[in-house]
């Protein structure tokens, strides 16, 4: 009789037991969670049964801001340059300074004074470069960090450290994190995006990584450099399947990637495979519309200006719209902002690639009801020497008008979501080389944006490997005086 019920059931006795012992434990615990509202954050699709690990979910506590644009300026704007001038530089034009140069990533020589005028804008009176004309007519919304400080003045592990927390090791990005904590509104679209036009930036997809996080908090990687939809996001449309044939092919799918799993217990990267195709088959359904900038009126349009920048901040207007998470604009790759040399030329070129379309998109938001409820993030990985940077070998071509990188201070500013514009955050000295006064380490940037989001940083953990992580690692200090 034994031999019987072997032969026509694929369970043995122990793995029966193993799995009644087990559920029945689930249904104490299935009351517990469901009270707590867990159960509801991930509650199956009563159709297929899929249940979305990017479900919504609150926060620790009530937030200020529900949704994140960074605006990445890969490579390092000089914020001598941009928002916080120094008319010191003026008078040591050509000179040493005072005080001793800081260690950088190569030799600088004297003063560099900027090429730039600054004016003061809005009731704040904050000055502003004439390079961000257009951003600085919101400049009473914006609050501009002038004490933003890193830890080495090298891309690599600055990229990395501003968008994971961790300059050397593997960890997650803020996106992720993110996602991680809150799921999205939006479950037809990915929870994080990152457009880059051109390809992947320096040290590539480590930028929007999920680490040792779930595949599904990865950030989706976007080549906004194609305006085309179905080049910019590749098979959005099923060309040879109509939805109802698709959806029961994908259903046949992941009833066979559930049995595969259930053979072999916790597995996070099939657990990521199956969303993966259940997202791609919802993309279908929203994907091609929210990327599609067409749609948008002429005025609109007109608005934020031209070229691949206006476009991708205009679609991130679009996504936040939709309710994605995390969007992450890239700009700068390919002519990334590291200008070692001809500073005022490039610095400008680039500046007009996006300071409309950002004064653009600021405006947007409110227009629409979203300022207050999207947290936007703009800067870069560190700054630029108020010193001239030295000819040398490869780096700067002979020339001697760009400047190398700092990390010892530079500028970011952060707008909406809860953010008490209007005023500027601490101080570089009077020449913009070091963060003197209230200095801001980008994790304090990150529990600061975290605390906005309705995180407690030092909450928000992810145990692996024995260790409850987080992004903050074990630093990071909420700056209070940057919430309204």
């Amino acid at each position: 009789m034994l031999n019987l019920v072997r032969n026509n059931c694929s369970l043995t006795r122990r793995e029966l037991l193993r799995r009644s012992g087990m559920g029945l434990g689930m249904l104490g615990l299935a009351g517990v969670l469901d009270g707590a509202g867990v159960l509801s954050a991930a509650a199956a699709d009563s159709e297929t049964g899929y249940q979305n690990p990017l479900a919504e979910r609150p926060p620790h506590f009530p937030a200020k801001a529900k949704r994140v644009i960074h605006l990445f300026m890969n490579g390092g704007p000089s914020h001598v340059d941009t928002f916080d001038p120094k008319p010191s530089l003026d008078k040591y034009a050509g000179k040493n300074l005072p005080m001793e140069n800081l260690a950088t990533e190569r030799k600088t020589g004297n003063a560099f004074p900027s090429p730039f005028k600054f004016q003061k804008y809005g009731e704040s009176g904050i000055e502003v470069s004439e390079l961000f004309a257009h951003t600085a007519r919101h400049i009473d919304d914006i609050a501009v960090i002038r004490s933003m400080h890193a830890d080495v003045p090298n891309h690599e592990p600055s990229l990395l450290l501003m968008n994971c927390g961790e300059s050397r090791l593997v960890r997650p990005s803020m996106g992720s994190w993110l996602t991680y904590g809150l799921g999205t509104e939006n479950l037809n679209l990915p929870g994080f995006i990152a457009m880059v036009p051109g390809g992947y930036p320096i040290v590539e997809t480590q930028n929007w990584q999920s680490a040792f996080l779930p595949g599904v908090y990865q950030g989706t990687y976007v080549n906004t450099q194609h305006a085309e939809i179905d080049k910019l996001v590749e098979n959005v449309r099923n060309e040879w399947l109509p939805a109802g044939p698709q959806r029961r092919q994908l259903d046949a799918l992941a009833a066979l990637n559930q049995r595969h799993k259930a053979q072999r217990g916790q597995d996070p990267a099939l657990d990521a495979r199956i969303h993966s195709f259940e997202l791609a088959y919802r993309m279908q359904t929203e994907a091609a519309e929210a990327f599609d900038v067409s749609r948008e009126p002429q005025h609109v349009l007109d608005a934020y200006g031209d070229g691949v920048q206006a476009r991708q901040i205009l679609i991130a207007r679009r996504l936040i719209e939709r309710g994605v998470r995390f969007v992450q604009v890239w700009h700068g790759q390919g002519q990334p902002w590291d200008n070692h040399d001809d500073i005022k030329d490039n610095h400008a070129k680039l500046a007009g690639q996006c300071d409309r379309a950002i004064g653009a998109l600021l405006t947007d938001l409110k227009r629409l009801g979203l300022f207050e409820e999207t947290l936007i993030l703009w800067g870069g990985e560190f700054g630029r020497t108020p010193t001239v940077e030295l000819p040398q070998a490869g780096a700067n071509a002979g020339k001697i008008n760009g400047r190398d990188h700092n990390h010892w201070g530079f500028t970011c500013w952060l707008a909406g979501g809860g953010v008490k514009g209007g005023q500027t955050y601490g101080a570089t000295d009077e020449f913009g080389f070091k963060a003197v006064e209230k200095p801001m380490h980008v994790h304090d940037l990150h529990a600061t944006m975290l605390r906005l989001m309705g995180f407690d940083h030092e909450r928000l953990t992810y145990r692996y490997a024995g260790r409850d992580f987080r992004l903050t690692d074990v630093h990071g200090t909420v700056v209070n005086e940057l919430i309204a």
